[in-house]
């Protein structure tokens, strides 16, 4: 395991939904991935639920999501092209971007005229 919660949760993801799991369990957690995990049952790919410590979330309708490493920072103008690198293709999945306003989407932060950090992705 890496010192990078986010990577490590999402990875584990990944390895249940490939398993044929709906789930996993764990105790890991920061603000970081509670706010990603937020934008992701906000678009119905997960549930979740953080009861005594314990982050358990179920996977719902998810192909794939990913950390973006190294986090690269991004202008607004820049958007497009990482949309285009990550996604499989138009307007089917998000690119998380941390913004001086709080973590979005790839479509708010292009309606709201912000750059920032790619976080991860999922579709």
């Amino acid at each position: 395991m890496s010192q990078d919660n986010v990577a490590d949760i999402l990875n584990q993801l990944m390895n249940a939904r490939r398993a044929k799991k709906t789930g996993i369990v764990t105790t890991k957690t920061c603000k970081l991935l509670v706010e990603i995990l937020k934008l992701m049952k906000q678009y119905g790919y997960i549930e979740y639920d953080i009861v005594e410590g314990k982050l358990t979330i179920t996977i719902k309708e998810m192909s794939k999501c990913m950390a973006i490493k190294p986090r690269y920072t991004i202008g607004k103008k820049e958007i497009e092209r990482y949309v285009r690198r990550f996604l499989p293709a138009r307007n089917f999945g998000y690119v998380i971007i941390s913004t001086s306003k709080g973590l979005m989407t790839h479509q708010e932060a292009q309606e709201k005229n912000l750059g920032g950090s790619l976080i991860a992705y999922f579709y």
